[in-house]
């Protein structure tokens, strides 16, 4: 018994020791009997799958244990007889003796690695070690890692697919990094491309290859390394190969630097482009107005030292009309010929510009007298009198120059422009396609102009206007048959003559505004006159480019009620010099509307008798220039003889203007005129004075013509 006693106190020591040595064991420990029953576990065992050990006991089957384990969300991802099947498995696959290691995520992100051996007298001895931290540094490093990687994958795809060149040097300049566009720029070999390359190996190389031309070496690496010392940012540009390179040095904190390089070849060409536009007309390539005037102050500081120019501004004759009749890419092709010819008939030295439009100026350097500028003058306005053939058109057009002389005419850019403008302006007013230079008095007369044209845009708004009239007497009838109205222009600063507003009004085309005014205004008042009297209205041929002319005179004689065969309007040959077709049917229209056409100055035009052919007038008004040659010039009698004949055979009456004396009243009546017109028998009146003049009974002045 005692022996026995013994024996079993020591079993329970050993038991108790085994125990001990269990607990202490720093993992989960569990031995499995071969018939998958749990013989013993340690506390670290229970606590890595959240057993109490209330509930787990020795002999507890594995399947008991599987489904208190997924009671407590262990393994949620299968179910307890799929994980028991598995577990099973790999136990009973391992019986040879060796160690195997599984790794499972048992719950949340827990990762357990168990490691068994299988003991043939014992079972299976299974280890659990909660490995959690060690995968999660192990993620954390390979995560970086592949981090690291995607970087350099990004920052190489960054580098070396920007269009610049970029290198990254060291504080003791040996080459860090660089790009691909930085090798094509410079061409550098492959060995000038490796990290630690040094910047004086990779500049020498370019100087010794002749790539840096027009770059002093000394200077260009003297300015690199002081740039370098003193960690300041710098830019230069130089050329290489007939390229444009811009490099730019950035300084970092550690002694290196950056630098970019980017081929700014296209870009400088654009903007040479941009330059070039922003003072070349791009049309005919000839520089523009601010390149003009830039040349023209240029030459200001010259003209204090003696040195004299010219200046001449070149107008189109008759321009405008092949624009309106051919179209404008016609008129492009003209200006291009144009210009090529203006080129051709000046000099080396000599500035040639287009302004705008069919504008174009001339810069004379060192001319020496007026008679130079003159002559080219004359070059120019003979080189385009020549027709230009240009798809497959004939083309006749003009030229005028105005000519200012420094220092006589002004002394700056400003003023001999303004003078050369003024003296253009001459040229045209005599006659066109030739030459004039400026005259002091020119400025005058231009401002009186510009006076004149200011007042006319207010004239009719204020009531400046008034007609008056002057009587037409019918020989026949020995009383007033007809009056002309007549436009008369008080403004704000005294009577204006016709002679002087009228040539404005029409140049400005104010006439069209005016003469609807004077058409109802006439109409408005002859109404009021027996109905025998017709008034007759004077029509500009600018009124006639207007499409609505035959609709504001119907609206004028409906409003006013007169009679369209009350109303004559007097036109002149020269509305028939161009647009011959919708001026006729114009003409056509009024006439059908009962309205009658009388042709006024008849004779002083180039082709009075082809017009009295293309239009069946109702009167034809001899000019008084005849009455006045009368007695001077013994043709004219003859001519007013045959005019008169003409009229009477083309079934035309005819009415003599300008009658002041009893002679050409004899003279004209012989022939058998119809009418008379002159001081003879009244000037123009106002409204009122006519009133009076057809109610009289007494008529003086008539009866000498009775």
């Amino acid at each position: 018994m005692k022996a026995a006693a013994v024996d079993s106190v020591r079993k329970a020591a050993d038991a108790l020791l085994l125990d001990a040595a269990l607990q202490a064991v720093p993992y989960g420990f569990c031995v499995w009997s071969p018939q998958f029953k749990l013989v013993m576990f340690n506390q670290h065992y229970l606590d890595i799958y959240g057993f109490s050990r209330k509930r787990v006991r020795k002999g507890m089957t594995l399947e008991a244990i599987v489904r208190l384990s997924r009671e407590l969300g262990n393994h949620p991802d299968q179910t307890p007889e799929e994980f028991l099947a598995g577990y099973k498995r790999e136990l009973l696959n391992n019986r040879g003796g060796a160690r195997a290691k599984v790794r499972e995520l048992v719950s949340g992100d827990r990762w357990i690695e168990t490691a068994h051996v299988f003991s043939p007298g014992l079972g299976w001895v299974v280890t659990h070690e909660d490995v959690t931290e060690e995968i999660a540094s192990t993620e954390i490093i390979q995560r970086r890692k592949r981090e690291l990687e995607r970087q350099n994958i990004r920052l190489d795809a960054a580098v070396n697919n920007i269009s610049q060149g970029l290198c990254m040097y060291d504080a003791r300049g040996r080459l860090v990094i660089c790009n691909q566009p930085y090798q094509r720029i410079y061409n550098l070999p492959e060995h000038l491309l490796k990290p630690g390359t040094q910047l004086d190996d990779i500049l020498g190389y370019l100087f010794d290859e002749g790539m840096q031309a027009g770059v002093n070496r000394d200077a260009y690496i003297s300015w690199r390394r002081e740039m370098i010392a003193r960690g300041e940012y710098g830019k230069t540009i130089h050329e290489l190969d007939g390229r444009t390179i811009m490099m730019q040095h950035h300084p970092m904190k550690d002694g290196g630097w950056v630098t970019t390089h980017e081929d700014i070849t296209e870009q400088r060409q654009h903007e040479e482009r941009i330059r070039h536009l922003a003072r070349h007309d791009a049309l005919t390539q000839l520089p523009n107005r601010v390149q003009f005037l830039e040349e023209m102050a240029a030459a200001e500081p010259g003209l204090e030292r003696g040195d004299r120019i010219a200046v001449l501004c070149i107008d189109l004759d008759h321009f405008k009309a092949v624009n309106d009749t051919l179209g404008h890419s016609l008129g492009d092709k003209l200006l291009q010929q144009v210009s090529a010819r203006l080129w051709g008939a000046t000099r080396e030295d000599d500035v040639l510009a287009r302004l705008g439009g069919d504008e174009f100026a001339l810069l004379l350097r060192d001319i020496q007298s007026p008679g130079e500028a003159a002559a080219i003058a004359d070059r120019i306005v003979k080189a385009m009198s020549n027709p230009f053939t240009i798809d497959g058109h004939q083309l006749v057009i003009g030229t005028s120059v105005g000519i200012a002389m420094a220092p006589q005419d002004g002394d700056t850019a400003e003023i001999l422009m303004k003078n050369a403008d003024l003296a253009l302006y001459r040229a045209k007013n005599e006659g066109r396609s030739t030459y004039h230079f400026f005259e002091p008095g020119m400025d005058a007369a231009i401002q009186k102009r510009r006076t004149i044209e200011a007042g006319l845009r207010l004239a009719l708004a204020r009531g400046e206007f008034r007609l008056v009239y002057q009587p037409l007497v019918g020989l026949k009838e020995n009383r007033i048959t007809c009056l002309e109205a007549l436009l008369r222009w008080d403004s704000d600063r005294g009577v204006v003559s016709p002679a002087e507003f009228i040539p404005v009004a029409e140049e400005t085309g104010l006439i069209v505004q005016i003469g609807d005014w004077v058409l109802r205004e006439a109409c408005r008042t002859a109404v009021t006159w027996p109905p025998g009297v017709r008034v007759a209205v004077n029509l500009s041929a600018v009124q006639f480019k207007n499409k609505r002319l035959f609709e504001t005179v119907e609206a004028a004689l409906r409003e006013t009620g007169l009679s369209p065969a009350r109303l004559e309007l007097e036109i002149t040959e020269s509305l028939l010099l161009s647009d011959n077709e919708p001026t006729l049917k114009t003409l056509h229209r009024l006439r059908a509307l009962g309205v009658r056409i009388s042709m006024d100055d008849f004779g002083t035009g180039y082709s009075s008798l082809s017009y009295l052919r293309s239009f069946p007038f109702d009167k034809i008004k001899i000019d008084r220039s005849f009455m006045r040659d009368l007695k001077s010039k013994g043709d004219s009698l003859a001519i007013i003889k045959a005019v008169i004949g003409l009229g009477h055979s083309l079934g035309m009456s005819t009415t003599a203007e300008g009658i002041e004396t009893e002679e050409q009243l004899d003279a004209v009546r012989a022939q058998g005129c119809n009418e008379v017109q002159g001081f003879l028998f009244s000037p123009p009146v106002s409204a009122s004075k006519v009133t009076e003049l057809l109610a009289a009974e007494d008529r003086p002045r008539l009866r000498r013509v009775s």
